[in-house]
This record gives C-alpha cells, structure tokens and sequence, in this order.
C-alpha cells in the first residue's frame, strides 16, 4: 500500500494568516507577498522568520531597500529580537559600480548591477543555508533589469535556484515601480495581497487575500487585518457552514412573564432576536432584560455596546434594576465599548467570536446596528456580514439581540438598514399618544420558532424596571402613533 507523504507547511506565526492558508507556505517554494507602503509586508515577513528560528531553522532576509538598523529597530518595535538563527544581509551595489571614473561605455551600468546582485544573493545563501528566505523587495530588481524579459528571466533563476536547495523563500514587491506588472504571479507558488483603504472618517482599514496557490486549497476573499504592537493579525472570514455544534434547544425567558407571554412563552435557545424602534423607546432595557435573566440563571452573555457611554449605562440602568458592575465583577457578563471608527468588522466578528468559544457566552448583544454599519464599507457589506455572524452565533446555541433605531418618531419610520427578514424573532417599539400622554407600545411581529401573541401591549420603564400592561384589544391605530378607543374601559397602564 503506498503512503502519501503528507505535505509540510512553513507557518507564518501571524495569527488567523495560516488559517487562511490551510497551515502556512509549503516548504520548498517561492511565494510573493505583495503591497503598497506601509500595508505590513516587512512585519509579516520578519514574524516568518522569527517563527522558523524558534523551531531551529535558519534565516535569511536580503534587503534591497531597508537597512539593516532599519530591520532591527521594526523588530523591537514589536518586542521582537532578531536572534543568531536569523541574518540581515544589506544588498547594496558595490562601490565601484558608484564612480562614474570606472564606468564603462559599452555596458549599461544596471546590467552590471542586475549581475553584481544576483551573484552577491546566491554568494550570501551558499554563506547562511538558510531554511527561509525573505528578498526584499522586487521593485529594485525590476528597476535593473529595465525590461520585462529579464526580469522575468531573473525571478525564474532565482526561483529555480531556490527550489534545488529546498528553501522557502518569500519575495516582497512594494509595486512602486510598475503597479501593473504581473510577471512575478506566474512565476511563484502562490500570491497574497495587501491593502490598505482609507475611510473618509476613522482609522485607515487593512485586508488580505490570497490571489493564487499551486495545489493547495485556502480560504478565499478579503480577510480585514491590523498592525499593532506586536505584530499583524489577521481575521480570518467567518463561514458560519464551518461551525456546527450540537445544543439542547430550550426556552430562554426574560423574568417578566408578560413579556414572555407576548413571546410565547420565551425565546428559543439559539436564536436571533432584532428589536426595532424609534430612538428612546427602551430597545436596550428590552434587550436587558434578557441579559439579566440569563446571568441570574448562571449563564454567561456579552454585550458590544456602539452608541452609548458605558458609565452613563451603567448608572442609567442600576435604579431599573440592572446592575451590570455587579454583573461584570463575577465574570458573567462581558461588556464593551465599540469604536466604529477604529474598528472593521473582521475584528468586530473576531471579539464576538472570542467570547463565544473562550468565555462560553450564550446570549450576545450587539446593540445597535447603526452603529455597527458605521463600520461597514456599504450596505450590502452590512447584509452579508449580519448574516454570517447571526448563522454562525445559532449554530453555536447562542441567544442573539440586536437593536436598530428607525428614524422618527411617530407615524410613518424607517430602518437604516433592513435586517428583519435575517432575525428569527423581531419585537417592534411605538410611540402612541393617548389620553394626552405619550405613551409606549410593544408587539411581536415576527416569530419562526413558535406562535406568538399577536396582540400590543403597553409597556412603562420605571424605577422598578420594565412592566407590561394587558394588551390594548378595545385601541385601534397604535402603530400609526394615534390610537382611536373603540372600547367601554380604557386597558391603560394606570401609574404615572
């Protein structure tokens, strides 16, 4: 019986990128890593090094642009140190190639150049065999060989060069000199790409993806990353069809048994819950409530908070009831502050997702989703994003509640975004005036797990918290904002 000989990967050590590349850079191949200044391709390639010294591999960066105090002083930038395993080789024309008394007439100095570089990058690789090699960067090579014949002729020697001692190499190009020039593509094993886009407000916003590998199946699109102290780290895509746990599905209730009653009976074990209503109809204290019946029930949830301060919260909710220090300082509630400006939704995914696997949170609040499509580059991005995260949040037995605020107030309102078809439960908030009070109204209009109520309620938000009232059978024109009593008895909610 033959034995396949399974295939050995160089991994990066940049978090969530050899994920995305099915275990790192197969051994024995050339790879490009490609992108404008300053998308991260030097901090990549030194953390590849630096993973390939701490399993005892020698290392190699060729650098044609940075020098080699430049290399260093990035690597402690990050906490790193570039030990013996790893050698900086500074590839700088020799002298003589610099004075214009020994130029030769007949020869185009970048011929001598092209040649003097290549013989002084296998000279330095026979000196260190190095396991790994990173050449930094292609652009000055393509600026020598002046034509694209060469250029291609001389990756593909440098490439063949390579292959016969089993090095992996990996090639950075800056694409300064010629950004449409794609003969490096053909020629290597597989290509990843860098971008950096620039918001009209927040901080810069980077991606990956990987464009090409040989043989070898990867995680495809654009992957949202960061450079911060420490190095890159990449976010990785979420698939939710990659996620399937098993879970016992059971009822969750809020604590008020008239809202539950207006649920029917409660909200099922990993389900999405969307709360939609005109600002400072009580969508959060709604969505509250949950999280203080599940924490009291011994669970674990988290909350990513957009819109509003976190000590203002705080003492906003505790005279209701809630008391979310409380909460936090027992480690069953996780809350956070979510700046959309600084913050893309790969990351946003990635927090989410932390909290699910590492802290076994079962009920999470995103609240709300105007704030969390700040952060998205357009709608359609929001759509698909949501959809992702709310599939692969049921799937892991998770109770979701999201929040959109409509515009207006009364009347006729619309949703920023509409994500109502994407829940499987959605309860609408209203504004309606009756008996020369504004008062406030809550329905379920949308329920796939179950029957539900089919009636409005009113609901107050006091001191004690939230409260439900009967439902309002003898009102007619609620959700228009003025109501008309068609009944002998007013249903009213009595307290002030």
């Amino acid at each position: 019986m033959d034995v396949v000989n399974p295939v050995r990967k160089a991994r990066t050590g940049v978090p969530g990128l050899d994920d995305i590349l099915a275990g790192g850079f197969r051994e024995g191949h050339v790879f490009l890593l490609e992108g404008s200044p300053g998308t991260g391709k030097t901090t990549i390639a030194l953390r590849f090094l630096i993973e390939g010294a701490a399993e005892g591999e020698r290392g190699l960066y060729i650098t044609l642009s940075e020098t080699d105090r430049e290399l260093r002083e990035g690597a402690r930038s990050h906490g790193w140190v570039l030990d013996d395993n790893i050698e900086v080789f500074e590839l700088v024309p020799p002298e003589s190639l610099l004075d214009a008394d020994e130029q030769q007439s007949l020869l185009y100095s970048s011929d001598l150049e092209l040649g003097e570089t290549t013989k002084q990058i296998f000279e330095v690789f026979e000196r260190v065999k190095p396991a790994r090699v990173v050449l930094d960067s292609l652009s000055e090579i393509r600026l020598l060989a002046q034509s694209s014949l060469r250029y291609r002729r001389q990756i593909l020697s440098l490439k063949h060069y390579f292959a016969r001692h089993g090095a992996t190499v990996l090639m950075l190009d800056d694409r300064t000199s010629d950004t449409a020039d794609k003969t490096a593509h053909s020629v290597v094993h597989g290509v990843v790409q860098l971008e950096e886009l620039t918001p009209d407000y927040g901080a810069e916003r980077r991606r990956l993806r990987v464009s090409k590998y040989r043989g070898q199946a990867y995680r495809g699109g654009y992957h949202d990353f960061t450079i911060k102290t420490g190095g890159v780290a990449v976010f990785p895509r979420l698939v939710a069809a990659e996620h399937r746990t098993g879970f016992a599905r059971r009822q969750m209730t809020s604590g008020v048994s008239q809202l539950d009653a207006l649920l029917g009976g409660g909200i099922e074990q990993g389900s999405s819950t969307l709360v939609l209503g005109p600002a400072g109809t009580g969508k959060s204290t709604f969505v509250l409530q949950f999280v203080a019946a599940a924490v009291a029930n011994g669970e674990k949830a988290a909350m990513f908070i957009f819109d509003e301060e976190m000590g203002l919260l705080f003492d906003r909710t505790r005279p209701m009831g809630f008391d979310l220090q409380a909460m936090r300082d027992t480690g069953n509630l996780h809350i956070e502050q979510v700046d959309a400006a600084e913050l893309s939704p790969g990351e946003f995914e990635h927090r989410v997702r932390e909290r699910v696997k590492g802290m076994g949170a079962r009920t999470v609040v995103i609240d709300s989703l105007n704030g969390y499509q700040a952060a998205m580059p357009e709608e359609n991005s929001l759509i698909l994003h949501i959809h992702e995260l709310l599939q692969y949040l049921n799937r892991q037995g998770a109770n979701t509640f999201l929040t959109v605020a409509q515009h207006g107030l009364v009347g006729d309102m619309k949703a920023p975004v509409d994500v109502t078809y994407l829940a499987d439960t959605v309860i609408l908030l209203r504004y309606f005036e009756a008996l020369g009070k504004v008062r406030r109204a809550v329905s379920v209009i949308k329920k796939r797990t179950g029957m539900h109520e089919d009636t409005i309620r009113e609901f107050r938000i006091g001191d004690g918290g939230l409260s439900l009232g009967a439902p309002l059978n003898e009102f007619q024109g609620i959700l228009r904002g003025v109501p008309t009593f068609v009944g002998s008895a007013s249903p009213l909610l009595t307290k002030p």
